[in-house]
């Protein structure tokens, strides 16, 4: 009897050691964890075990297992003591995100030389998260932040250091008090059901002080640089959440980092997640969970839709699932379709915006599409906004005026499109449908045409970083390809720049009415709310700066093809003063807005800061001064004064450039402070003119015109405006050598600090070199 007692107490007690592991947050040498056990944080937010993908979940079967840690919510259940547990929120960790257990059961141990391992039924090790030669005494703890720590310990038990862990192993979710550093980063799942490396990653840019999300290698986001609580272009606002953000750089640590602190009752911890699509996004609790993983649900349906969508350029590797993560990361998107109805090939992708209906096939044999929100899940959005209803009922009123500001936002975005096409077209617009994707509008003479922004977004493949030609002083530059197959330059106006709308529309309305073979081609634009995009033909040479100053690039330019470029120019501006139906003064001519062809032929670009003046003037006054500094004249940058003379004042600088493959603002003589200009008229006065000329051009040169070249140009850049030529003056002397030159007068700005004297702005430095430097339209370089 005795001995019966005894045995049902050890039993008892046996079954008590279980539980109580079971529940345990520490795993020590000799006990391993078993596929149906768990590990739970002493807060009980977290727990660590073994799981299968969703998929698997209601299979019967389990082909792959991975070991993770989750949120411990309350969706989670375990149907037997020996099953693999179902969870409904993905895992913010996974040890073994490549290395799958397959066929089989896992185990995870800390063996007796204190190695993390992860092992096929205890006899395969699978993943060694940890190994040492030696022997140590070690156990791993599940820490209430969510971190798994792996400890050497004394012979006491207590503490003697880190080994390893799971901090410094992020896969896709970033937890507080983790660090984004140089060395690790968020990677994305592969799918929904795959837990496996994605193509996503975000990253710490250490040069920049920027976040970036990269896919395969190549940059499609970037948060902006740090900016004491907050970066340039991404937003955290968590301090009524308890998030506090953190962006650390000295020495040879740098990393974004955040804390929280409970300020709030949240049965979770937050998270920054990127998503298989590469999206990025804060998870605070189930609730954000729900959001991303289960509202944003997608059903199939047979038919069309009332309108054309837009295909993705550069699809043709996407299959279906890429389809999928193509709309996730438009906010418009309604639905989705691959092209040729063939889902798991990679076929390619059709996007719809929200203008967007769904005309049902009757035979249940149409196009199959992928809708956004189906019907089959509208129960769930009614209740979810019934509930919310019933407990936020203000919020209710601030959504619906913010709908009512949207509707008439895009009331707006019409009226500004059917405004602006009426001026370039100087007659009415009104029989014009802009809701269309496809609509355009072509004018009679210019054939100026109205793109959609969906257009925009397929030519460019979502404003790709690799299709980013520059950046200009209003915003970036992209090559795009049309639906047609047409190359194009793609302006985007910066939303930031705090300038630009008046240039735009003032760009549009002047090279649509101005046609010449040296100036840009304007093809169309785009209007939707605060985007606001020129189109023009693509250059394949770029600007003339990213040519000339480059040591290697300038071996392209022979003498011959840089007075071509010259006598372009010249033709060009010689319009813009003259013949155009519009007297035009260019106010920003520089290398960098020269376009190159693909023959080499110059253009003139960026008419942003042009300005028209009347039949009978000549010239006019402004208070508001625009330009690039090396390139405007002294009357202008003192005065205010914007002339014809100009415009001929930068053309002698470029003219001069070009003939010397060197920029304006260097400094030549290390005794004397002189720019190129200064330089030029310096080595004309001794008569050893030809020095200016680039070394680079080593063939034998018809120097008479090169000496020509530059006694022109040292007259376009004379002090007064008075003794410089006009553009019909200077192509005369350039296409007829027998034209005698008056000798030419001091030139303005003769040293690097007069022009600093001139307009009261300290410190300028010497440009840098890019395909497009920026210009200035207040005194202040930008």
């Amino acid at each position: 009897m005795g001995g019966r007692a005894t045995a049902v107490a050890l039993l008892c007690f046996w079954c008590f050691l279980v539980a109580s592991y079971a529940a345990a947050n520490i795993l020590q040498q000799g006990r391993p964890l078993r596929y149906w056990q768990q590990l739970e944080s002493p807060n009980k937010r977290f727990k660590l075990g073994f799981f299968v993908p969703y998929w698997q979940q209601d299979s019967g079967s389990v082909d792959q297992s991975f070991l993770g840690i989750w949120y411990n919510d309350e969706s989670w259940s375990q149907e037997s003591e020996e099953d693999y547990p179902r969870i409904s929120l993905p895992p913010v960790w996974v040890a073994n995100r490549d290395n799958p257990i397959l066929m089989g059961v896992g185990v995870l141990s800390v063996g007796s030389n204190g190695g993390l391992q992860i092992s096929f039924a205890e006899t395969k090790v699978i993943v060694s998260l940890y190994s040492t030669p030696a022997s140590i005494n070690a156990s791993a703890t599940l820490q209430d932040d969510g971190n798994f720590v792996l400890r050497e310990l004394d012979s006491d038990g207590s503490v003697k250091r880190i080994l390893w862990q799971s901090f410094e192993h992020p896969t896709d979710t970033l937890l507080p008090g983790m660090k984004l550093g140089i060395t690790t980063n968020l990677t994305s799942w592969k799918s929904y059901n795959s837990p496996a490396s994605g193509s996503f990653t975000l990253h710490v840019d250490p040069n920049k002080q920027q976040l970036v999300i990269r896919k395969q290698g190549v940059e499609i986001w970037s948060s902006g640089s740090w900016r004491e609580s907050s970066f340039d272009f991404q937003s955290f606002s968590g301090i009524d959440y308890g998030l506090n953000f953190s962006f650390f750089q000295n020495g040879s640590q740098t990393y974004f980092t955040y804390t929280y602190t409970a300020r709030h009752d949240y049965s979770y911890f937050p998270g920054i997640r990127i998503g298989i699509g590469g999206q990025h996004y804060m998870l605070s609790g189930s609730e954000d969970y729900l959001r991303n993983f289960k509202v944003q649900i997608f059903s199939r349906h047979y038919g069309s839709m009332s309108r054309d969508g837009f295909t993705i350029r550069n699809s043709d590797d996407l299959n279906i699932e890429g389809c999928r993560n193509k709309c996730l990361l438009n906010c418009n998107c309604l639905a989705y379709a691959t092209i040729n109805n063939q889902d798991n090939n990679k076929t390619g992708c059709e996007i719809w915006t929200s203008r967007a209906e769904l005309k049902p096939a009757s035979d249940g044999k149409g196009r199959v599409i992928y809708i956004l929100h189906s019907k089959e899940n509208k129960w769930l959005l009614g209740l979810t906004f019934l509930v919310g209803a019933m407990m936020i009922l203000p919020a209710l009123c601030s959504i619906c005026y913010i709908i009512w500001k949207q509707s008439t936002s895009n009331g707006d975005e019409n009226i500004k499109q059917r405004t602006l096409l009426r001026e370039l077209e100087g007659g009415e617009a009104s029989s014009i449908s802009f809701g269309e994707a496809n609509s355009l509008k072509k004018d009679r003479n210019n054939e100026l045409q109205a793109f959609s922004f969906e257009n925009i977004v397929s030519a460019t493949n979502y404003f790709s970083l690799a299709n980013k030609l520059g950046e200009g002083g209003f915003g970036p530059v992209y090559k795009g390809i049309l639906h047609d197959g047409r190359e194009v330059a793609i302006k985007r106006l910066s939303t930031g720049s705090g300038q630009g709308a008046a240039e735009f529309k003032n760009e549009a309305v002047l090279i649509a009415k101005l046609q010449h073979t040296n100036l840009v081609r304007l093809l169309g634009f785009c209007i939707q709310v605060e985007e606001k995009i020129l189109i023009y033909e693509y250059m394949p040479n770029k600007s003339l700066d990213y040519v000339l100053f480059d040591p290697n690039k300038k071996k392209m330019l022979n003498w011959k093809r840089r007075f071509f470029i010259i006598e372009g120019i010249a033709q060009g501006l010689l319009y813009l003063h003259k013949y155009s139906r519009l007297k035009v003064i260019h106010r920003d001519l520089k290398a960098s807005n020269i376009l190159l062809d693909n023959e080499m032929n110059p253009k003139i670009s960026d008419f942003g800061m042009a300005r028209i003046v009347g039949l009978n003037e000549s010239e006019a006054n402004t208070n508001r001064v625009v330009g690039t500094y090396g390139y405007m004249s002294p009357e202008y940058v003192s005065q205010g004064i914007v002339s014809f003379k100009t415009d001929v004042f930068s053309f002698g600088v470029l003219l001069l450039e070009l003939v010397s493959g060197r920029k304006n603002t260097t400094r030549y003589r290390p005794d004397l402070p002189l720019k190129l200009t200064g330089y030029a008229w310096h080595l004309w006065n001794e008569g050893r003119g030809l020095e200016l000329m680039d070394p680079s051009v080593d063939e034998v040169c018809p120097y008479d015109q090169i000496l020509r070249c530059i006694h022109i140009g040292l007259l376009c850049v004379q002090d007064h405006a008075e003794d410089r030529p006009t553009m019909f003056d200077v192509v005369a002397m350039l296409s007829n050598e027998t034209i005698p030159l008056p000798e030419p007068k001091k030139p303005g700005f003769f040293t690097t600090s007069a022009v600093q004297e001139e307009a009261g702005v300290p410190g300028i430095g010497p440009d840098i070199c890019s395909i497009n430097q920026a210009s200035i339209s207040v005194m202040e370089p930008r």
